[in-house]
């Protein structure tokens, strides 16, 4: 508690300071951000100081008498009194959490209690300190102090280069142009020019916008000595397909290592991106997660990976017809999965219910051939060069070693 409360606090002169302390704590005690806080304390004590007025005149006869209290004594005495509250406050949670919880018989009662801790979690608003966006545009946070990411885009460092004869807000306007006529005449268009390396857009992008909605974050206009890193252009480019793909989204996909958890790891039941998942499939979006990694016939592997997710599934019941919109593809596009109707569990869909009438055509050994003559070319090809295949069933460039294959 600070000292905002003393020098509010001395325009109530009808209020104990137990009293004030007590409905402070007890206001203030919840899980917003600190932000929010400092606006609830001076709501707070305008509103203490109506209540105040009246019982003021009658305490006004009572304290004529008394000697007048310093302003620094009062200030030190309210400290002190809060500090002593909360303490007693903290100590009895302690107490609380110590104590053992009730057990819950049946499993029926312990389920309908996960699934009402979901329900509320889902339904839950997030703390809104900047406004309704701020929660996925503060995620840009992490990639604006990466600056410049791994991978290479020819379009990005061409308005990163812009930067030094543009304003972003200039670059934007320039850019939502040039884009409508690349869409346009993709071959011949100024753009093409430019970057020659610039793919198709299969979106209008409205860049302006998407701009000033990051610049109210972060404040990049109000820069004036330094420009925009690669992170934040592309962040800037990503809102600006997210608001041209909103309208007709039926699919999103989420690659699993190193997006949705960390590299060989799972994602648990307190996995943030668990609640965003089901959202997006109440909101009628397929959702499905692409991996690499495959388990022939074991899909139970596949379901360990995602255990927090499946799990909350079958803890809010969810309807069949919402779960059927959730897919795991693995083994490099080998494997398809989906949450079975009868064990709410992951299983495998049959290939003739998915695979193109090319790829059920493959036979077994087509494939082993096309198998074999890569493995010779990769071994002829690490003789030449003199590298070591670093393994011996799967294998691949390795970019975290030059001297192996």
């Amino acid at each position: 508690m600070d000292a905002t409360f003393c020098s509010l606090h001395a325009g109530c002169p009808g209020l104990t300071c137990r009293q004030f302390a007590a409905k402070c704590i007890t206001q203030l005690q919840s899980p917003h951000s600190v932000g929010r806080r400092s606006v609830r304390k001076t709501q707070l004590c305008s509103d203490l100081r109506k209540t105040a007025q009246d019982s003021s005149v009658k305490a006004s006869a009572a304290t004529a008498s008394a000697a007048p209290v310093k302003k620094q004594d009062q200030e030190s005495f309210i400290l002190s009194t809060v500090s002593d509250m909360e303490e007693e406050r903290r100590n009895s949670n302690d107490r609380a959490s110590t104590q053992p919880t009730p057990s819950v018989s049946g499993r029926g009662s312990q389920d309908a209690l996960d699934s009402q801790y979901w329900q509320e979690l889902l339904s839950s608003p997030e703390p809104e300190m900047f406004g309704h966006r701020a929660k996925s545009a503060s995620d840009a946070a992490v990639l604006r102090r990466k600056g410049h990411l791994k991978e290479q885009d020819k379009m990005i460092e061409f308005l990163l280069a812009m930067h030094h004869t543009h304003t972003s807000e200039e670059v934007m306007q320039k850019m939502d142009r040039w884009i409508m006529e690349h869409r346009q005449q993709p071959q011949h268009s100024r753009l093409k020019r430019m970057v020659p390396s610039v793919g198709s857009f299969f979106t209008p992008l409205k860049l302006v916008d998407a701009f000033r909605e990051f610049d109210q974050f972060f404040a990049l206009s109000r820069r004036k000595y330094v420009p925009p890193n690669f992170a934040e252009m592309r962040h800037i480019l990503n809102i600006a397909q997210v608001h041209s793909s909103a309208a007709g989204l039926k699919l999103i996909t989420f690659d699993a290592d190193g997006t949705l958890y960390a590299d060989g790891a799972h994602m648990e039941h307190d996995s943030k991106m668990i609640s965003h998942i089901i959202n997006l499939m109440r909101s009628n979006v397929h959702v499905a997660i692409v991996t690499a990694a495959g388990y022939p016939g074991q899909a139970d592997k596949f379901e360990q990976r995602v255990a927090g997710l499946t799990a909350t599934f079958r803890k809010l019941h969810l309807p069949q017809h919402i779960m059927d919109r959730f897919h795991i593809m693995g083994g490099e596009c080998n494997y398809l999965l989906r949450v079975s109707p009868t064990s709410k569990e992951l299983e495998f869909v049959p290939d003739q219910e998915w695979k193109t009438p090319c790829m059920q055509a493959w036979q077994e050994e087509d494939i082993k051939y096309v198998l074999r003559e890569a493995e010779k070319l990769l071994l002829d090809t690490s003789y030449q060069l003199r590298l070591p295949v670093k393994k011996g069933e799967g294998s691949g460039a390795n970019s975290r070693s030059p001297n192996y294959i």
